[in-house]
């Protein structure tokens, strides 16, 4: 937890900037590491939306490592739209040229549709030289997952090949915000290189889940952590962002419990506070862990 190397920092607070910027700011801040957000002007799939040679070359300018796309492979228009309804004023853009539910499909075009995404995103990966993927599944009914299994071992499959690793993130109510059903899917799917996104703040606010049993129950399929402070707000039923060591949460539980398994993957820091902009905020994000963690 002390290595600096392991502390990587997504993108999604800085997608107002473009990529440059962001990757200045982002290398000003002290980070040597960014997941990039699967939305222009970051990153995309689609040459005409993102020159994939260009962000490489930006962000080796800026000393930084692009360890993760973080997409929403497999699901679609309705994965994305998932994920970015957490983001007020985040529009998603071109529709259009994404399926309607991903790997959930029964329309043999749409899925074909999907995979040739997803292994663009997989070969864009390893490209970049990132070890992690992120992905949704098509529907978060779980009784749905027999019917995507065989699109989500293809793509798990393919993703070996290339040295990638496919995950998922702690999110919303259904399969994602259920640690035993992530569990049961990536041992369906059997591969080595599928696992999850640890997020201990998502899953109290949105699945209502104590993250501290969440872990035990996920323990073996951590790939990746994302980390934010937050505060419950008795009124909203929510939390609200904090810097580290402003909010509720036991991150000396989380850093200890990761330590003693031995986890020697990516921490994320997610930036998600309101009252402090992103091009403030961002080192102040990164010292408050430092300090919570004991680097200085």
């Amino acid at each position: 937890m002390q290595d600096i190397n392991r502390i990587t920092f997504p993108t999604i607070p800085m997608i107002h900037h473009p990529w440059e910027k962001a990757c200045q700011l982002i290398a000003e801040a002290g980070y040597k590491n960014v997941d990039i957000i699967d939305k222009p002007p970051h990153w995309s799939v689609f040459a005409d939306e993102a020159d994939h040679k260009a962000i490489k070359k930006t962000a080796e300018k800026y000393g930084l490592k692009i360890t993760s796309i973080n997409g929403y492979f497999g699901g679609g228009q309705s994965g994305r739209f998932g994920a970015w309804k957490h983001h007020p004023g985040f529009q998603f853009p071109n529709a259009s040229r994404y399926t309607k539910i991903g790997f959930a499909s029964t329309d043999s075009k749409d899925l074909e549709m999907e995979m040739e995404q997803t292994k663009k995103a997989i070969d864009c990966a390893a490209f970049f030289g990132s070890e992690l993927l992120r992905f949704v599944p098509g529907d978060e009914d779980e009784k749905k997952l027999e019917q995507m299994l065989p699109y989500l071992k293809e793509m798990t499959r393919y993703a070996r090949e290339k040295n990638v690793t496919m995950v998922c993130e702690n999110h919303d109510t259904g399969i994602l915000g259920q640690p035993e059903t992530l569990v049961k899917m990536c041992e369906m799917v059997g591969y080595d290189n599928i696992g999850i996104i640890y997020e201990p703040l998502n899953l109290m606010e949105q699945a209502t889940i104590d993250y501290r049993k969440a872990f035990e129950v996920q323990r073996d399929i951590i790939k990746m952590v994302h980390l934010k402070d937050g505060y419950l707000d008795p009124s909203k039923r929510t939390y609200v962002p904090t810097l580290f060591g402003e909010g509720d949460m036991d991150y000396e539980w989380v850093v200890n419990r990761l330590e003693a398994i031995g986890y020697k993957g990516y921490i994320g820091l997610e930036y998600e506070v309101a009252g402090l902009p992103v091009e403030k905020g961002a080192k102040q994000y990164l010292d408050g862990y430092k300090k919570m963690v004991g680097m200085g």
